[in-house]
């Protein structure tokens, strides 16, 4: 390796921030959020007391501050699991501990109104990057502490929320039981929706089980909770929820390091109701 080279393993800018979301150690906050669309990173930071923008580079938008206070990040990881696992990845290697994810889904049940928020439990890994880190039977689980966080958030902002599995898939529309490009259908695609009913499965996103996968793989925490933009056994679609997610997300990180602080300050590794 050269003087005007790096590691291939780990490849950096020659100011040495991190290759694809171009962050520096130090400027991000413990916790990120992280959603999908570039914009909405915007749209969370503007609830904050104050942030500035710490990273742009592809579809990754870092934006870091503090909300009531506590440090908070923001990171945008593009559509689906590749790009979640590259955000994943390079912001824990800055010094990122707590990743929720801030997103839209799709419902599976059809009492489930367009609107409402649904927190992620664990993922159904029907995408495919998750499966090169670790064999399939690995679970993806988010973590209690962070499902915790995010049902007080929800409870303290009266917004109407659901816990249950989700299923990430790699695709939008075969993926996810829409046809493709001229009415392409394959009858696998067509029976997805029954099989996951049937499991109990709430809704249909794209990033959950990775981002699930890679913390556990690497002792990170990890949350989800996503808006209700489309009932799939109604047939029903619309944008709705966008500013109860965010509000939400924000309001966990908060919550979250209530919570770091009272383990801490009674010598606990875990957290419960004697600890508060």
């Amino acid at each position: 390796m050269s003087e005007d080279t790096v590691s291939a393993k780990r490849p950096e800018t020659p100011d040495r921030k991190q290759y694809h979301i171009e962050v520096e150690r130090g400027k991000v906050a413990p916790t990120v959020l992280l959603p999908g669309d570039p914009k909405r990173v915007k749209k969370i930071s503007s609830e904050w007391d104050a942030f500035e923008e710490v990273g742009n580079h592809r579809q990754y938008v870092t934006h870091t501050g503090t909300y009531m206070k506590t440090p908070i990040s923001a990171c945008s990881t593009g559509i689906g699991g590749p790009g979640a696992a590259i955000a994943v990845e390079e912001l824990a290697n800055v010094g990122v501990q707590n990743f929720i994810r801030v997103g839209s889904c799709a419902t599976l049940k059809k009492d489930i109104e367009i609107g409402n928020l649904i927190i992620s439990t664990g993922a159904v890994r029907l995408e495919g990057t998750s499966k090169q880190y670790i064999r399939n039977e690995y679970p993806a689980i988010a973590s209690y502490e962070v499902i915790l966080a995010l049902v007080e958030a929800a409870e303290n902002i009266g917004v109407t929320y659901h816990l249950g599995l989700s299923a990430s898939t790699d695709s939008f529309y075969l993926g996810q039981s829409r046809p493709g490009f001229g009415g392409y259908e394959q009858q696998w695609s067509k029976e997805l929706i029954e099989e996951l009913t049937r499991a109990n499965v709430y809704n249909f996103e794209m990033e959950a089980a990775t981002i699930f996968t890679l913390a556990n793989l690497y002792g990170f925490r990890a949350g989800a909770v996503c808006a209700v933009y489309a009932n799939r056994p109604r047939d029903e679609f619309a944008v709705k929820g966008e500013n109860d997610v965010i509000r939400c997300g924000n309001e966990a990180a908060k919550i979250l390091a209530e919570i770091d602080e009272q383990k801490e300050s009674r010598k606990k590794r875990y957290w419960s109701r004697l600890t508060s």
